[in-house]
């Protein structure tokens, strides 16, 4: 029996996400197919579009070689429908996961080593490379930016809210604007991490969230005044 060649990557992180479909052929993928996912609508339309994307080329789900999931930064709601649908999709024929951050993507996209997405609330998720020291990644305010030195040279955007903040905290950075990365961008960074077989264990897979959700951030208890003897 022929070696599984074809692979399968979900992103459903951003204000849009997609599903692709794509062809193993060395050490490089071919994209054969990728479908937008309207924001807000991934519970609703995730499993069809992944049915969808496999009819097309006529193979069932088991014959896949790996599923790459962008695992975050992003929406809550849509990195947990994204993660839970790969689950649910590897789990039962055992297929392998290769888990990647967004920031990442975005940074391979472009080629550049510094990136940001808007995280709302006046913040962005931010990807810092220096040379060949790893990247970094945090969530950053007007606060943190301006602290944070030296400030990178050029920094990629791919939104408006991210690119005003960036722009007002470090006016000197060329700031690059770049079309938001999509799942067969997240295919093609995972490629040499498919053929390595470094592979993601489901049991342990979760979202790359850098900031607490609302309900733990609003939930938490009041601290109970102290008693006064």
């Amino acid at each position: 029996m022929a070696e599984p060649v074809h692979v399968l990557a979900i992103d459903t992180c951003g204000p849009s996400g997609s599903v692709a479909l794509g062809r193993l052929s060395g050490p490089s993928v071919a994209i054969l197919a990728q479908t937008e996912l309207a924001g807000r609508s991934y519970s609703a339309t995730l499993i069809a579009a992944v049915s969808e994307l496999l009819a097309s080329v006529a193979i069932e789900l088991k014959q896949l070689r790996a599923i790459v999931a962008v695992s975050g930064p992003g929406s809550f709601t849509g990195v947990r429908i994204g993660l839970s649908a790969v689950k649910g999709l590897a789990e039962p024929s055992a297929i392998p996961v290769v888990a990647l951050s967004r920031l990442a993507v975005l940074a391979f996209k472009s080629n550049v080593p510094t990136v940001a997405l808007d995280a709302h609330r006046h913040e962005v998720f931010l990807r810092v490379g220096k040379g060949n020291e790893a990247a970094r990644e945090f969530l950053a305010g007007a606060a943190e930016l301006a602290a944070f030195h030296p400030v990178p040279v050029s920094v990629v955007v791919c939104d408006d809210a991210a690119a005003a903040l960036l722009s007002s905290s470090w006016p000197a950075a060329d700031l690059v604007r770049v079309a938001a990365p999509t799942a067969a961008d997240a295919m093609e960074l995972a490629v040499p991490l498919i053929l390595a077989g470094q592979f993601a264990d489901l049991v342990l897979l979760d979202g790359h969230y850098l900031r607490r959700s609302d309900a733990e951030i609003f939930g938490e208890p009041t601290p109970a005044a102290p008693r006064h003897a």
